[in-house]
């Protein structure tokens, strides 16, 4: 089945009356394979922003507990690199204290089954520190989870039509 990629997004333009939450999700389902990557990083960036969502931290702890051990481990490295060495020994104190026994200077990089022992309240505390040391890295979850659009999914209707909207607003320019 066809579809034309511009019809839908058109819907989304500038987050208007024809935008529909409850359609975002089957309309987002037929444009993450075909719209180009960079495009939908900046959609999920601006829903992460958006003050029409959750909080940034409540949103990386919602789909850090959606993501599969692979994703939660690259949600966690994402994080973790956007922060510097003082606010890891921070961290290291903290909710990922036992993740950083051992290591030998550099950031950590933490594997799928360190993942499995943190929770997503934990990774929205990480996602708040983070922010607040290093605004930048909404951009770079932004980057992260734009590749692995089944994951983007699951923020919910209303932040998908946010995703679409600005998707459709960087197609037109």
């Amino acid at each position: 089945m066809a579809f034309d990629l511009g019809n839908i997004l058109q819907q989304y333009l500038g987050g208007g009356a024809s935008a529909n939450p409850a359609r975002a999700a089957d309309d987002f389902d037929q444009i993450a394979n075909s719209a180009p990557q960079a495009s939908m990083a900046q959609g999920v960036t601006e829903a992460l922003r958006s003050d029409q969502t959750p909080p940034f931290p409540q949103m990386v702890g919602q789909l850090f507990g959606q993501g599969d051990p692979n994703q939660r481990a690259g949600m966690l490295n994402q994080l973790l690199g956007s922060v510097g060495p003082g606010l890891l020994g921070a961290l290291a104190g903290g909710a990922l204290g036992h993740l950083f026994s051992g290591n030998q200077g550099g950031t950590p990089q933490i594997t799928p089954a360190q993942a499995a022992a943190v929770t997503p309240a934990q990774v929205q505390q990480i996602a708040a520190q983070a922010e607040q040391h290093n605004p930048s890295v909404v951009d770079r979850m932004g980057d992260f989870y734009a590749q692995h659009p089944t994951l983007v999914k699951s923020i919910g209707g209303a932040a998908l039509a946010i995703v679409l909207g600005r998707m459709a607003d960087g197609m037109r320019h």
